[in-house]
């Protein structure tokens, strides 16, 4: 038995949203890429020696592990900025997503350093 309601045709489930526009794609790149940087910039900041000299990470167990995990997190990060995203519609994801999050990684990243 039906129900009585019509089904109309509608579009499955699976099909693929539209492409973005070719500037959508670049500035998805750009803005990935400039948010990957910063949270590089900001852990390399964060990972570095709380003293003055660079050798001393050696005197304080807690700097040489900031400083490796610091090398460690930068290194993953880095390689992600050269693996470019599969799906088509992660560019207007990264151009929407970097247009809210990029002032605030700049404006973090100045208050840290």
């Amino acid at each position: 038995m039906t129900s009585g309601i019509e089904h109309r045709h509608s579009a499955p489930e699976d099909t693929p949203s539209p492409l973005p526009s070719g500037r959508m794609r670049v500035a998805g790149k750009i803005l990935r890429a400039l948010f990957i940087i910063i949270l590089i910039v900001m852990t390399a900041r964060v990972a570095s020696p709380q003293s003055e000299r660079f050798w001393s990470i050696y005197e304080t167990p807690g700097d040489l592990i900031r400083l490796a995990l610091g090398l460690s997190v930068c290194f993953w990060l880095a390689t992600h900025l050269f693996i470019a995203p599969k799906d088509q519609g992660a560019y207007r994801t990264w151009f929407y997503l970097g247009l809210a999050i990029l002032p605030l990684a700049v404006i973090t990243t100045i208050v840290i350093w």
